[in-house]
């Protein structure tokens, strides 16, 4: 054996622990994990904040306001939440965004500084509730260069979604003109009310090129079977006495009878957080969702203005003025619902539900979306486990509510699955190589079957 080689290993394994302990000693065994801590990231904070803009927009707008309003605003808040975090994360595409922050910046201080900006911005009347809620969010990430960045980053991310839809038509002086006729639509008891918010048809989308882009063919014509079909189906299935409707149908008809943007942000933070979807994934399911239905409603809008097609109580009150042989008038009918204010084709509620069903199965890559969905008029929750049952749910209620017919209902759906694919195509994409989630499944959504 070579005592000298062996003297030389025993000293240099001394040196070597020496080394170690006089390391530890002046770092501390936790130095390196403690001197760069992992931006804070929770996804939590977004859902968090989309409750808190559920409750703004609710406390600005009215919490029954009949228009597809509200959903803009979260389509707005959400899209901003999206940038401020992937612009750190870089994961997915931003929205109409090329910046970047830095990758040592909090994603959480970015999100809530993000929606506070918004939120801030279109409702200046909130500012007290939203500054304590925004105060309360940041006491929860630690201090530090992290959040720092992040509330910096967060900020940017904002301004540059306030500075994208200056001018895009909010609160234009739209009217709708066209005098009272056979198939055309006027103001529905019980309170008469003129076309609410009309200026939705005109507003810019957010990821479409136009409000018209995807405007269907007309309703039937007054003389058709079809119309007949659609006029005698509401007669007889919407009615809100003498209905021919099961209780589990007037429990759907009214299950979906209120804020159908309230019942889908519920959905969405339910799913996120079972799922345990990180920051990214979760800020891109609310933007993605959300920017779809607000292009299906300016979509819808746009069809409403241009169409004007009457409401069912309209045409079946007056169905002897319709020159079709196969409908008869009745004075006296009322629909389950009381009717919105603004006209049948299409449906809001059937084109955002087709645009949002069809933007989560592309996310999430299957058919299969396990939602849980929560109705405040019936004080129930609905779990749906596939997308056709959703659309095809929300198609009939909207019948069996006798507020809509079924034409307007199917053709709506049909042109917000058209949303959710160029959603998709063109926005909200992965950075890196992408799955199967990032291609829209290609079944049929929206089903066409008959009411029974």
């Amino acid at each position: 054996m070579d005592t000298s080689r062996s003297g030389r290993r025993a000293a240099i394994g001394a040196v070597t622990a020496l080394l170690l302990l006089v390391l530890t000693a002046v770092a501390g065994p936790t130095a390196t994990a403690d001197s760069h801590p992992p931006p804070a990231a929770d996804p939590a904070a977004i859902r968090d904040w989309n409750v808190i803009a559920t409750d703004t927009i609710s406390a600005n707008l009215g919490p029954t306001r009949p228009s597809g309003q509200v959903v803009i605003w979260h389509g707005f808040v959400s899209a901003a939440v999206y940038n401020a975090v992937v612009g750190i994360q870089r994961t997915y595409a931003p929205y109409k965004w090329r910046a970047r922050g830095p990758s040592t910046a909090s994603p959480e201080a970015a999100a809530v500084t993000a929606a506070h900006r918004v939120l801030l911005t279109c409702f200046p009347a909130s500012q007290a509730s939203l500054d304590a809620a925004y105060a309360a969010s940041l006491a929860k990430i630690p201090d530090g260069r992290a959040k720092r960045q992040g509330v910096a980053f967060g900020e940017r991310a904002a301004d540059h979604l306030i500075e994208l839809r200056e001018d895009d038509g909010r609160f234009a002086p739209v009217e709708f003109t066209a005098a009272p006729a056979p198939g055309v639509w006027r103001p529905t008891p019980p309170a008469h009310l003129p076309f609410i918010d009309p200026w939705l048809g005109k507003l810019r989308p957010l990821l479409l090129t136009s409000p018209s882009q995807f405007r269907p063919g007309g309703p039937p014509a007054l003389s058709s079977a079809r119309y007949a079909q659609d006029v005698n189906e509401v007669k007889t299935m919407g009615a809100k006495t003498g209905s021919s409707r099961t209780a589990q149908q007037t429990e759907t008809a009214l299950f979906f009878g209120g804020n159908l943007a309230v019942q889908l942000q519920s959905a969405f933070r339910d799913h996120t957080a079972r799922h345990h979807l990180d920051i990214a994934d979760t800020a891109r399911i609310f933007a993605a969702a959300n920017a779809s239905a607000t292009d299906a409603v300016v979509t819808a809008w746009d069809a409403k203005l241009h169409y004007g097609f009457w409401r069912p109580i309209t045409a079946i009150q007056l169905a002897d003025t319709d020159g079709n042989p196969a409908t008869d008038a009745d004075p006296q009918w009322q629909p389950l619902l009381v009717t919105p204010p603004h006209p049948d084709y299409l449906s809001g509620h059937t084109t955002v539900a087709g645009a949002v069903m069809r933007t989560l199965t592309g996310i999430l890559g299957t058919t299969h979306l396990d939602l849980n969905v929560p109705s405040e008029i019936t004080g129930t929750t609905r779990h749906y486990e596939e997308a056709a049952q959703f659309n095809e749910d929300m198609i009939n209620a909207r019948v069996w509510a006798g507020i809509h017919f079924r034409t307007a209902d199917v053709v709506g759906c049909r042109a917000g699955n058209r949303i959710g694919v160029w959603a998709l195509t063109h926005y909200f994409q992965p950075l890196r190589p992408a799955g199967p989630h990032a291609v829209p499944p290609a079944q049929q959504m929206c089903p066409q079957g008959s009411a029974s």
